[in-house]
């Protein structure tokens, strides 16, 4: 009988105990269920989201109504929004390719009026999205170089005229700095400096009192003064609006003389800044070849640097002993004047490269008077200049040369276009 009794209460215990762990199975799935929507919606006191995977993004996006040619503005200046994997890092790409464009019609005039619509860039052969564009109406910056050496110091008049007429050939807000060389003697000994004589300015005063004040020189520190522009006076980043509406517009003989720098760092630096460049080439060989010719006792006599004779040796004759090309008065009159047409040649080549390269011009004036009409085509160039961007498809930072081709569409038969033939990538 006792043992009857206690199995009886020991009963109704053991069937509570069951009863509460089927309710708490029961619960579970309800109490999962709450947490993954929780997680899901995220809460409502700011927390972040916990476990969000991360993205690369661009630059933020913007744009701006068009007001038909008058337009200014970025139509875009967002990169490409990529979903990457949950272990890569978040990085913003802001590197907008800057591609300045000048579109001729058949016969070779500036054509104004296209939109961004009739641009096509590629890069490497992969089209690019436009993701700038600026009209013509927007002002441009130029770095006016002018050769004052002494193959020039008896037309400084002409000169200072010809750089007037170009200046007020320009649009009233686009900016102008000008540079020329001259003379400075230190312990007797006179060197060429380059001088930069007004930052950019669009004061038009000041701009022709700064074409008072050039001087003439007894060197041409040219490739000197093309490093010096892109460090001094393109040394800021321009402005948003006026990406890629900077210029180097250079009336020289393009025979540098007496620079430390060399032609190939020159080049570099002006494409990497993303520079036109217009070079109006004087000719001034036959009046520098009658000169070399005098003896070296004669006053009125020009001489080869030291500079220009080691250049020399390097790129046309790099077997010779320096020594050989250390004293321009020991050298025959023969060699002097292969030395000096093949420095003239060369001259020419490395201005129309870097005029193409950059979508810019070169010209040849026979003499400083028709400096002017080229002076005044590059004034009009200028004033119809395209401004595209794009922020390339290509992440890797593998400081490579990247190829730019632009092509138009729907402007007009025989329109063709000039642009800068590609960039360095940046480095990681």
């Amino acid at each position: 009988m006792v043992k009857y009794f206690q199995r009886q209460r020991v009963a109704p215990a053991r069937l509570m105990f069951r009863a509460w762990l089927v309710l708490l199975l029961a619960a579970v799935p309800v109490v999962m269920f709450t947490v993954a929507t929780l997680r899901a919606q995220g809460t409502r006191d700011g927390q972040p989201r916990p476990q969000q995977r991360p993205r690369r993004v661009g630059a933020p996006r913007t744009s701006a109504t068009p007001q038909g040619e008058k337009t200014a503005a970025p139509i875009d200046t967002a990169g490409t929004v990529e979903e990457v994997g949950e272990d890569e890092v978040v990085r913003v790409d802001t590197q907008l390719v800057p591609v300045p464009v000048v579109v001729r019609d058949r016969a070779g005039r500036p054509l104004a009026g296209l939109r961004a619509e009739n641009f096509v860039i590629y890069e490497d052969g992969k089209p690019q999205r436009v993701a700038n564009f600026a009209t013509t109406d927007v002002p441009f910056e130029v770095a006016l170089l002018l050769d004052t050496s002494g193959s020039t110091r008896a037309d400084l008049g002409l000169i200072r005229r010809a750089a007037n007429l170009f200046i007020e050939a320009l649009r009233p807000g686009d900016r102008v700095s000008i540079i020329s060389f001259n003379t400075r003697e230190e312990e007797g000994i006179k060197q060429a400096i380059v001088e930069v004589q007004t930052p950019l300015t669009d004061d038009r005063e000041a701009l022709r009192e700064a074409l008072e004040n050039i001087g003439a020189s007894n060197g041409t520190p040219y490739y000197d003064a093309v490093e010096l522009i892109v460090r001094n006076v393109f040394r800021e980043p321009p402005r948003a609006e006026l990406r890629g509406r900077r210029a180097l517009v250079a009336l020289t003989d393009g025979v540098d003389s007496t620079s430390e720098a060399e032609f190939t760092e020159a080049r570099a630096q002006l494409l990497a800044s993303g520079a036109l460049s217009y070079f109006i080439q004087v000719n001034t060989e036959s009046f520098v070849e009658d000169r070399l010719m005098k003896d070296c006792q004669d006053d009125g006599r020009l001489s080869l640097s030291r500079v220009q004779l080691q250049r020399y040796r390097r790129l046309f004759n790099p077997r010779a002993d320096a020594l050989d090309y250390a004293n321009f008065c020991e050298l025959g009159l023969f060699e002097r004047m292969q030395i000096s047409r093949l420095l003239y040649q060369l001259a020419k080549q490395e201005m129309s490269d870097l005029a193409r390269a950059s979508g810019g011009q070169a010209f040849t004036a026979l003499d400083l008077r028709d400096a002017r009409q080229a002076f005044a085509q590059v004034a009009a160039e200028i004033g119809k200049q395209y401004s595209l961007g794009y922020y390339s498809t290509n992440k890797t930072r593998d400081g490579s040369f990247r190829k730019i081709r632009v092509e138009l569409r729907g402007a007009g038969q025989g329109a063709q276009v000039s642009a800068r033939e590609g960039y360095q990538a940046p480095r990681s």
